[in-house]
């Protein structure tokens, strides 16, 4: 028996249309699987009708993995695999498995023996870093930042002594309605000559992708509410 693959089929950024940002392959792929992990059933619905709008979704078999997931019930998931079928890992946003809790799933997919295979897709933190002109060979994904002001402060300055000593280019996110405050805490936290960049809808119809000293961020007072971004912070240049 040929052994099953488990494919990381990344998901649209934005609402751009998917032939815009995923390859023929990816659109192939979803096509031809039953069963999928998904972090949230609904939006992993909507993704698939517009991959082909001809996929019959009642067909299909949806397994939720969030963060809500004990890692103890993730490998009955992999069940359909044991039978022979290939599945697909689908995350909300982007590709599975990178700050996602897919990267369960595939683990159990190795100690089985199955095979794991990445499709090719968007990353907002591969891409927002390539845009930014700021060090892309030492870099640190750290998810959110604390909600506490003081905690907050600590950890920019934490993170911003690792950027300056390091050179390490520091990388986080914030839920949309709060972008506007953390850009405020960074530019009141680092020094004026430190580096920002802030890249919101990206793949989308208004993608802006800027990079400024805070000095300039705190002259703009630009807003990011509501909008999906992404932030990086870097030395001086």
């Amino acid at each position: 028996m040929t052994v099953p693959t488990l494919y990381l089929i990344p998901s649209n950024l934005s609402d751009a249309p998917v032939e815009n940002v995923l390859p023929a392959l990816n659109l192939r792929v979803v096509t031809e699987l039953r069963y999928f992990i998904v972090e949230n059933v609904r939006t992993a619905r909507r993704f698939l009708k517009r991959c082909n709008r001809d996929i019959n979704i009642d067909e299909l078999t949806f397994f939720l993995l969030n963060v809500n997931t004990r890692p103890e019930d993730v490998p009955a998931m992999l069940q359909p695999m044991s039978e022979g079928h290939s599945m697909g890992i689908i995350s909300e946003a982007g590709c599975p498995a990178i700050a996602d809790p897919g990267a369960l799933a595939v683990a159990a997919a190795h100690n089985r023996g199955y095979n794991v295979e990445p499709l090719i897709g968007p990353s907002s933190i591969l891409l927002s870093l390539m845009a930014s002109g700021f060090n892309g060979q030492s870099f640190a994904f750290n998810g959110y930042l604390p909600i506490d002001g003081q905690q907050r402060s600590t950890t920019l300055k934490r993170l911003y002594k690792e950027a300056l000593n390091e050179r390490r280019t520091q990388i986080f996110i914030e839920t949309p309605y709060r972008n506007n405050r953390l850009i405020a805490d960074i530019v009141s936290t680092l020094p004026p000559n430190a580096r920002l960049c802030v890249a919101s809808d990206l793949t989308g119809e208004n993608q802006r992708i800027t990079t400024l000293p805070l000095a300039e961020w705190a002259r703009r007072k630009p807003d990011y509410d509501k909008t999906p971004a992404i932030f990086l912070i870097y030395g001086p240049q």
